[in-house]
């Protein structure tokens, strides 16, 4: 199966050069570049890109905030988004994983790698860069704030189990890596996290990782 993925990022040495990283990729096709976060929403409509690969300055519209109204879009198939960025601060961080977005790779990103997050986005997979998903470890861990009060009576409500499965996610990792954790079949975990989904209210994967560190999970669970 072929992915389709639009680039969008303010400057063009930037998107020729992520364009030319995925044009040896015989299963990744770039359907359009751009410059714009207006546009970028306009060729989302357009082209139905699996993937949206994006840096976070653009014209008329930060990234932020482009992936938030693509969130909201009503668009099938609803594409994954993957952040490629220079600042990797922890703020940053925080941000384009609470505006929804699959990935957040960094500057020194590699060829692999880059091929490696366009496919977990297409999967409904969340994957940060290395480095990235440490220092949000370590910056959790050195929270001194409460976990926000209103998810508290949500995360209650799940089961031990639907916790544990929470955990792994935010861990980052696939649903064959998190049946094999757990001992259980790869359509059990299927079928728990499409409730999780359903309970939380949440779109995909990205959120629910986002949730589990708001709610104060994570802080739990590495304590």
């Amino acid at each position: 199966m072929t992915i389709n993925v639009l680039i969008c990022d303010e400057l063009p040495v930037v998107r020729d050069g992520l364009r030319a990283l995925l044009s040896t990729e015989s299963d990744i096709h770039v359907v359009d570049t751009t410059d714009s976060g207006i546009h970028a929403i306009m060729l989302v409509r357009k082209h139905r890109p699996d993937v949206v690969l994006t840096g976070l300055s653009l014209k008329g519209l930060s990234g932020i905030e482009m992936i938030r109204r693509l969130n909201q879009e009503i668009v099938e198939p609803s594409p994954r988004v993957v952040v490629y960025t220079m600042n990797d601060g922890s703020d940053i961080v925080a941000d384009v994983i609470h505006a929804g977005a699959c990935g957040l790779l960094v500057k020194e990103v590699s060829r692999e790698e880059l091929r490696s997050a366009v496919h977990a986005a297409a999967r409904g997979q969340v994957m940060l860069a290395p480095r990235v998903a440490q220092r949000l470890v370590h910056w959790f861990r050195r929270q001194d704030s409460q976990p926000e009060e209103l998810l508290q009576p949500v995360l209650t409500a799940l089961t031990p189990r639907e916790r544990e499965i929470l955990v792994l996610i935010a861990k980052g990792m696939s649903t064959e890596e998190i049946a094999a954790e757990l001992t259980i079949g790869n359509a059990t975990v299927r079928t728990h996290v499409y409730r999780l989904r359903n309970k939380l209210e949440l779109r995909d994967r990205a959120q629910l990782v986002s949730f589990a560190f708001r709610a104060g999970l994570m802080q739990m669970s590495m304590s």
